[in-house]
C-alpha cells in the first residue's frame, strides 16, 4: 500500500494497493467503509469491467491489454488485467494485482499540467491511459491481417494460416466483447458525474478504440469467409478435373470390359484388323466426348 497523494498536498487522498491478501482486503473494508463483496472483487482475475453505486462510493473496474501476455493467448484472463477504482469527492483507492509504476507519473502530470480537482478526473485519466494500451496489439493485429490477405490472395500455401486466422479471430473477440462491457460502464460514469473535459476524453479515446475493434472484427471475418471459400474452390477445381477424366475413361472402360469377356461368338474377335478397328473407335469415342465438353463449356 502507498499514498501517491495526501489530501493536505492536493484536494483529495488517493491511496494505491497492489497484490493484497483476503484479509488485507477485508481490512480496508472495514477501514474505509468499502462494500466487503465489492473489494474481494478487486481480486478476481477473470472478473470483467463493471460500474457500481453505493451510498457512499462509485466501484470501477477496468481491463487493459497485458503487454506481457503469450503471442497465443486467446482468454481474457491472459490477455487482459484488471484495476478496481473506489472514490468519492474527496477519496480515491486503486487496487491491483501487480504493480503499475505508471499511476504516480500520471498522478504527477495531472496535477501540473491539467489541475484535476476531483477524483473522478483522475479515474477519466487512468481508463483513457489503459485504453491506449490496446494500441500496439491492435496495429500489430492490423498490419497481420494484411500479411494474411496478401497470402490469401496471391494463393501461397502457408501450412499454419487458418490456425493464424483463427488466433487473431478469437483474440478480436475476446477484445471486442470486453470493450461493449466497458461501453456500458463508460455510459454508467457519465449518468453519475457531469460532463466535463477528462471523461469527454475518456469517451473519445473509447470511441476509436471500439471503431477500431469493429473494423478488425469485420476484416478478419471477412479475409476468414474469403479463405474458407478460395479453399472450397480449389476443391470444387480438383473434383472437376477428376470428373472431366472419368467422363472420358467411363466408355472406353466400358468397351475394354466388353471385350474382355471370354465368349466364342464377338463381332471382329477373329478378323485381322479387329484390334486397330476397336482402338480406331475409342479414339472416335474420346473425340466426341471432347468435342461435346467443348460445346457445353466444361472444358
Amino acid at each position: 500500500m502507498q499514498t501517491i497523494l495526501r489530501e493536505k498536498e492536493s484536494v483529495f487522498e488517493w491511496i494505491d494497493v497492489h497484490t493484497p491478501s483476503n484479509e488485507e482486503l477485508k481490512e480496508l473494508a472495514t477501514k474505509y467503509a468499502l462494500p466487503e463483496a465489492a473489494v474481494l472483487d478487486c481480486m478476481q482475475s477473470d472478473h470483467l469491467p463493471k460500474f457500481e453505486s453505493f451510498d457512499n462510493y462509485y466501484f470501477v473496474i477496468i481491463r487493459f491489454y497485458d503487454a506481457e501476455c503469450s503471442a497465443t493467448s486467446q482468454d481474457v484472463q491472459s490477455l487482459t488485467r484488471k484495476i478496481a477504482f473506489f472514490f468519492t469527492p474527496n477519496f480515491l483507492l486503486t487496487i491491483h494485482r501487480r504493480e503499475l509504476p505508471e499511476l504516480s507519473s500520471i498522478a504527477e502530470k495531472s496535477f501540473r499540467d491539467n489541475g484535476v480537482q476531483h477524483p473522478f478526473d483522475v479515474v477519466c485519466k487512468l481508463i483513457k491511459h489503459y485504453f491506449s494500451t490496446y494500441d500496439t496489439p491492435l496495429e500489430s493485429m492490423e498490419k497481420d491481417i494484411d500479411l494474411y490477405e496478401s497470402r490469401v490472395f496471391l494463393k501461397k500455401r502457408t501450412p499454419d494460416l487458418l490456425k493464424d486466422l483463427y488466433v487473431v479471430k478469437r483474440k478480436t473477440h475476446i477484445l471486442r466483447r470486453i470493450q461493449n462491457i466497458t461501453k456500458t460502464v463508460v455510459e454508467q460514469l457519465h449518468l453519475s458525474h457531469k460532463k466535463n473535459a477528462f471523461y469527454e476524453d475518456m469517451r473519445d479515446a473509447h470511441l476509436h478504440l471500439d471503431t477500431r475493434l469493429d473494423d478488425l472484427q469485420d476484416n478478419i471475418q471477412s479475409l476468414l469467409h474469403i479463405y474458407l471459400s478460395i479453399s472450397s474452390q480449389k476443391t470444387n477445381e480438383v473434383m472437376r478435373i477428376l470428373t472431366v477424366f472419368s467422363a472420358f475413361f467411363l466408355p472406353l472402360t466400358f468397351i475394354v470390359g466388353v471385350y474382355g469377356m471370354n465368349f466364342d461368338f464377338m463381332p471382329e474377335l477373329k478378323q485381322p484388323y479387329g484390334y486397330p478397328a476397336i482402338m480406331i473407335f475409342m479414339a472416335i469415342v474420346t473425340i466426341v466426348i471432347y468435342r461435346w465438353f467443348l460445346l457445353k463449356r466444361w472444358l
